[in-house]
């Protein structure tokens, strides 16, 4: 109950974004409850489609934990002890919220799954969706709710685990060499998928977790580019403050990057599909609500670092820096990012596409 007050007087912004994730939530529990008609109608090959929808789950569970961490109603304030609301409370608040959002997600997929198959009264589109959708077959009802609630109760946890975790962000540069390594682990799984003819996600998966894991050090490394060869106070200031956002932003930076690469292996490959349409005709609308998530997920972790520099950006201004300094310093951080994470993500999309070819 005190979720949803705070979710009622949250400003139009918090709410766009609980949107979002509750779009995100509907997208993720569509194509899940697709997966599982599918499994009944054809049982052969459903455990592949099951693995392969897990990874927009990933995507969404991803986005809801970055917008739970920029949510005003869940950071610590001084006097919120007193009412009750310490730092475990407000875990718990968070991830009360996310999983409101998200259950309101799985809650309109399920509607509008039934109303496709015409369980709800009416066959839309001519019948259409009730053939794509198997309408002939029983859809297992214990099934189904099941995976619904796959969707709010592994955001919700995930929100409840990175809330209550230290607040200090590990150095950036530790995970690259793990990001490398599992990368590389990655394009042998999906050279050997591409030799056999299987199709197996876990390529894909090992290589985006290596790209997450690499993302702070090539966000580092973007910030010691920006700086080199006798800076000026400009360039300083834009590589000392990606360098001080690399641990925040550099994971999903790393995820989009994984996508992009995803997405130009796939367009390089025959027939532009690779080892075939794992979702069958919805892989396509997968594969865009991974992009999407990817790309809110940055564009939130960018709003939570800025709001963590409120306070650095208030002390430049009051010293007389002109606003003109501080865009130009985020136009060149940007800049930075598209010159080295742009050329790792058609690198990686051209290892991926030989691996797959071979």
């Amino acid at each position: 109950m005190l979720a949803l007050r705070l979710a009622r007087g949250s400003r139009p912004l918090v709410q766009l974004r609980r949107l979002l994730v509750a779009a995100a939530a509907a997208g993720t529990g569509f194509l899940l409850l697709y997966v599982l008609a599918e499994a009944v109608a054809r049982p052969a090959g459903s455990f592949p489609r099951l693995l392969w929808a897990l990874v927009p789950l990933a995507a969404t569970v991803h986005l809801a934990v970055a917008v739970a961490r920029t949510d005003p109603a869940t950071r610590p304030r001084a006097g919120m002890d007193a009412v009750g609301l310490g730092p475990v409370r407000l875990c718990l608040v968070a991830a009360a919220s996310t999983a409101v959002s998200c259950t309101l997600g799985s809650a309109l997929a399920l509607a509008a799954f039934l109303h496709l198959r015409g369980d709800l009264g009416g066959l839309p589109f001519d019948g259409a969706g009730a053939r794509l959708l198997h309408a002939d077959r029983p859809l297992p009802v214990a099934a189904a709710l099941t995976l619904l609630a796959l969707v709010p109760l592994t955001a919700a946890a995930a929100t409840a685990l990175v809330l209550r975790r230290a607040h200090t962000p590990p150095s950036p540069q530790a995970g690259l060499p793990w990001g490398v390594a599992l990368t590389a682990c990655g394009l042998a799984v999906e050279g050997y998928a591409g030799r056999t003819g299987a199709v197996l996600p876990a390529g894909w998966v090992l290589t985006a977790i290596g790209l997450a894991l690499a993302g702070p050090g090539l966000a580092y490394a973007c910030g010691t580019l920006v700086q080199a060869a006798r800076p000026g106070a400009l360039r300083l200031l834009a590589g000392r403050a990606l360098q001080e956002e690399a641990p925040r932003i550099g994971r999903p930076l790393g995820v989009l990057c994984a996508v992009g690469a995803a997405a130009l292996s796939t367009a390089a490959l025959p027939g532009g599909g690779g080892p075939g349409a794992p979702l069958g005709p919805l892989t396509a609308p997968a594969c865009a609500l991974v992009a999407l998530c990817a790309a809110a997920t940055l564009l939130t972790a960018v709003v939570e670092v800025r709001q963590s520099r409120s306070a650095a950006r208030a002390a430049l201004l009051g010293l007389g820096t002109p606003g003109t300094v501080l865009r130009t310093a985020a136009t060149v951080r940007a800049g930075a990012l598209l010159t080295v994470c742009v050329p790792v993500s058609w690198g990686v999309a051209q290892l991926t596409s030989l691996a797959l070819t071979r």
